[in-house]
C-alpha cells in the first residue's frame, strides 16, 4: 500500500498545470481541506490537491493554524472557507468559535480573515447558504443554533440569530440536554433542517438570506425514534426526499419531504449494521451522504468501523442495504465523496489516516484504491474546484 506522509509545518510548491489542455479536456482538479482536532500532531487545517481522474493527493502540508476546526465548510463562491472552531471557551465565554479564512487557490494557504462567537459551547457543524450571505452554526454542547451575515470579502458579522434549544429524550447518558448536530440546507435554500441528537427531533426553520436570520417552521420539526439520536442529515438532489443517520441506535431514516412546507414524512428506518450483527455499546454511526447520481447512500459507522451501502428507490426514496465496508482503520468519524462521484475517502479518526475507496459507478459498491494519506485527527474534508 502506498503512503503520502503528511508534511506538518510548511506548504509545499502549488503543481503547475498543463498548459496545453484545453479547460473541456482537462480533468478537473481540486484543493481538499482537511480539518482536525488538534493537539501534539496536529495545528489545524491541511490542504492537499486531488486530481479527480486518477484520485492522486498531494499534500500541501499546514494551510492554517486553528483550534479544533473539527467543521470546515466552504462558500458558494470558493473563495472562502469557514472552520468550526470546537471550543468551550472564546474570549473569557462559555462559547465556541468560526474562522473565516480566504482562500489562495495557487498554493492552497489560508488567509484569516476574522473570527466571531457562536454563543453557545462546542460548534460542531457549519453550513453556508446557497446565495454566500448566511452562515449556519450548530453548537453541540450548548444545543443551539446561530446564523451569520456573510460580508462581500467573506468576514462573518456577529451572530444574527440564535436559537437555544431545550428538553431531553430517553437516553439518560446521551440525551439528558439538547444537542444541536448538525445544520443542513434545503435545495432551495429556504429551510434549514437541524438535528438535534439531545431531543430525537429535526428541527425545521426558514432561512433569510437577506437579513441572516432563522425563524421556526410551522410545524417546527419532525421526530425519531425515542433513543435514536439523530446526527447527521442529507437531502436526495431531487430534493423529494432526505435521510438522518442516528448515531446512538446505528440506523439511518428515509422521509419523503415536502419541499413547499419543509415538511418530513417518516417511510423507513433500518440497521447500518451487517445482517446478523448487534449493536454495541462501542458502536456508533457518524456522517451520512448521498451519492452525486441520487442513486446510493453512504453512512459511517464507528467501533464496527464500516462504511454502510444502501441503494436507493429512485420512486420511493427508500433504502437497501448492499453492503459493509470496512475502513481499514478506527472510528471513521467522517467520510467524504469527491465532486465527481468516483471517489470515498473514509477519515479514521483514531487512526490519523484517510483511507481511498474506488465508487461503482454501476453498483455504487466500494473497492479500496490502495491508497492512504496520514493525518493527525481528521474529522472533515472538503473540496474546491480549481483549474
Amino acid at each position: 500500500m502506498r503512503t503520502t506522509r503528511r508534511q506538518f509545518l510548511f506548504l509545499a510548491p502549488a503543481l503547475a498545470f498543463g498548459a496545453a489542455r484545453s479547460a473541456l479536456a482537462a480533468p478537473a482538479s481540486y484543493l481538499a481541506y482537511i480539518g482536525t482536532y488538534t493537539g501534539p500532531k496536529s495545528q489545524g487545517i491541511y490542504a492537499y490537491r486531488f486530481q479527480a481522474a486518477t484520485g492522486e493527493m498531494t499534500s500541501l502540508g499546514l494551510a492554517a493554524e486553528t483550534p479544533n476546526p473539527s467543521w470546515v465548510t466552504i462558500h458558494p463562491s470558493g473563495r472562502f472557507l469557514y472552520a468550526a472552531n470546537e471550543i468551550n471557551d472564546f474570549e473569557g465565554q462559555l462559547a465556541a468559535s468560526v474562522s473565516a479564512f480566504s482562500i489562495d487557490p495557487a498554493a492552497g494557504r489560508l488567509t484569516l480573515l476574522n473570527r466571531v462567537s457562536t454563543r453557545g459551547p462546542g460548534a460542531c457543524h457549519l453550513a453556508a447558504d446557497r446565495t454566500g450571505k448566511e452562515l449556519l452554526a450548530a453548537n453541540y454542547g450548548g444545543g443551539s443554533v446561530a446564523s451569520f451575515p456573510i460580508a462581500a470579502d467573506g468576514r462573518l458579522g456577529a451572530a444574527v440569530s440564535f436559537i437555544q434549544h431545550t428538553g431531553s429524550s430517553v437516553n439518560p447518558q446521551r440525551q439528558q440536554a439538547p444537542h444541536a448536530h448538525s445544520v443542513n440546507l434545503s435545495r432551495d435554500n429556504r429551510f434549514n433542517i437541524v438535528a438535534d441528537l439531545g431531543l430525537d427531533k429535526l428541527l425545521v426553520y426558514r432561512l433569510d438570506p437577506a437579513h441572516a436570520t432563522l425563524a421556526p417552521n410551522n410545524p417546527p420539526s419532525a421526530s425519531v425514534a425515542p433513543g435514536s439520536g439523530p446526527r447527521h442529515f442529507t437531502f436526495h438532489p431531487k430534493g423529494k426526499y432526505a435521510y438522518v443517520i442516528n448515531e446512538i441506535l446505528c440506523t439511518v431514516t428515509a422521509f419523503t419531504y415536502d419541499a413547499k412546507a419543509g415538511t418530513l414524512h417518516e417511510i423507513q428506518t433500518l440497521s447500518t449494521l451487517p445482517p446478523g450483527v448487534s449493536r454495541e455499546a462501542s458502536f456508533s454511526t457518524a456522517e451520512i451522504e448521498v451519492h452525486p447520481s441520487g442513486r446510493f447512500l453512504y453512512g459511517s459507522n464507528r467501533g464496527h468501523n464500516s462504511i454502510a451501502v444502501f441503494s436507493i428507490d429512485s420512486g420511493k426514496g427508500t433504502l437497501t442495504q448492499l453492503e459493509n465496508v470496512p475502513t481499514q482503520g478506527r472510528t471513521p468519524r467522517n467520510f467524504a465523496i469527491d465532486p465527481t462521484g468516483a471517489w470515498l475517502f473514509a477519515e479514521n479518526q483514531q487512526s490519523d489516516s484517510i483511507v481511498q475507496f474506488r465508487i461503482d459507478s454501476k453498483t455504487g459498491r466500494l473497492t479500496p484504491s490502495g491508497r492512504t494519506w496520514e493525518v493527525a485527527s481528521p474529522v472533515c474534508m472538503k473540496f474546491v474546484a480549481v483549474r
